[in-house]
């Protein structure tokens, strides 16, 4: 890559909330959209505006969009694509607050979401009709499901529905769902994007037409954008990202594997030991799993009987 200005090798903050013109009609052609330079930060700024350009050339995507939280990317992607008295498929066992975004906003837009298990192309081929999106996780939050993306993609776009998958587990460094055919991949940049647990922030990548379409219906009237300082610490993120991830794997299946062999572990729910089709799209594992135990195990206190781990979110 060619230094930034100055000879800079890690961007700059462009830590400003407008930019100025030199004259009168360069700022007519900037709002005409004739030519492009950051007008207001709620909208474009050159730093965010450098992350969003390294997680499209990540994800194989034309363009990306920051967000100021995973929550924020997904409000804007979903309200973006589905209108009033129209219809969502998502998969069982989406992450949590996307599910609550689903059930107590959503209906009082007039927007109804059927869930499927995604793991069964036929029940989404069966729910897909008259729907406008539908939203993937391939592994699904929790249970750590999967779903054949190429398969469902077709199934989608055969009846022109627009497909959107949180790939915030795998990252691109494991699955690059754009290759599989989704239009729109999402990701809560807070977890392994970032990396460092001192960022909140989200990102949407896809196609040019798609992210600009994002971008006049829903981005800048929700309000939800990346602030640069967080972008900045996003791209420190991405330097080291892929030798995080091949990390988290190797440590995330020695615990996986130690839990399997437990008496008292009855399930450990990780994408290693499925059969399932979907499992072809990943490259490796990240360390994010869920496993099941025995009734005579005190959850509670196994819990703060932990040494290794700290009790928390994300």
């Amino acid at each position: 890559d060619e230094p930034f200005p100055g000879g800079a090798v890690v961007p700059p903050i462009y830590q400003t909330s407008l930019f100025t013109f030199a004259n009168y009609a360069e700022m007519a052609e900037t709002f005409a959209g004739k030519r492009r330079q950051p007008i207001y930060s709620r909208g474009d700024n050159p730093t965010v505006m450098e992350f969003e350009a390294r997680v499209a050339a990540l994800e194989g995507a034309e363009a990306a969009r920051g967000f100021s939280s995973g929550m924020a990317a997904i409000s804007a992607t979903v309200l973006a694509f589905v209108g009033a008295g129209e219809r969502i498929v998502a998969v069982r066992n989406c992450y949590g607050d996307a599910y609550r975004l689903f059930e107590r906003l959503l209906p009082r837009l007039n927007i109804k979401v059927d869930y499927v298990d995604g793991s069964d192309p036929d029940a989404v081929a069966a729910a897909l009709p008259g729907a406008k999106l539908l939203y993937l996780e391939s592994p699904t939050s929790m249970m750590f499901e999967l779903q054949d993306i190429a398969h469902l993609t077709r199934l989608a776009k055969e009846q022109g529905i627009v497909t959107t998958i949180d790939n915030s587990w795998a990252t691109p460094v494991f699955q690059k769902p754009i290759t599989h055919g989704v239009d729109l991949v999402l990701h809560s940049a807070s977890k392994y994007l970032g990396g460092h647990s001192d960022t909140v922030a989200g990102v949407v990548a896809g196609s040019a037409a798609h992210i600009k379409h994002i971008n006049e219906q829903t981005y800048s009237y929700l309000g939800g954008k990346l602030s640069p300082f967080e972008a900045w610490l996003l791209l420190r993120g991405l330097r080291t990202l892929p030798l995080r991830l091949p990390h988290h794997m190797k440590s995330g299946l020695t615990i996986a594997e130690r839990l399997k062999a437990h008496a008292a572990v009855e399930r450990v729910n990780h994408p290693v030991y499925s059969n399932h089709p979907g499992k072809a799209t990943l490259a490796g594992y990240a360390g994010l799993f869920s496993f099941e135990v025995t009734d005579e195990i005190d959850i509670p206190v196994f819990v703060d009987s932990l040494k290794y781990f700290r009790i928390g979110v994300s």
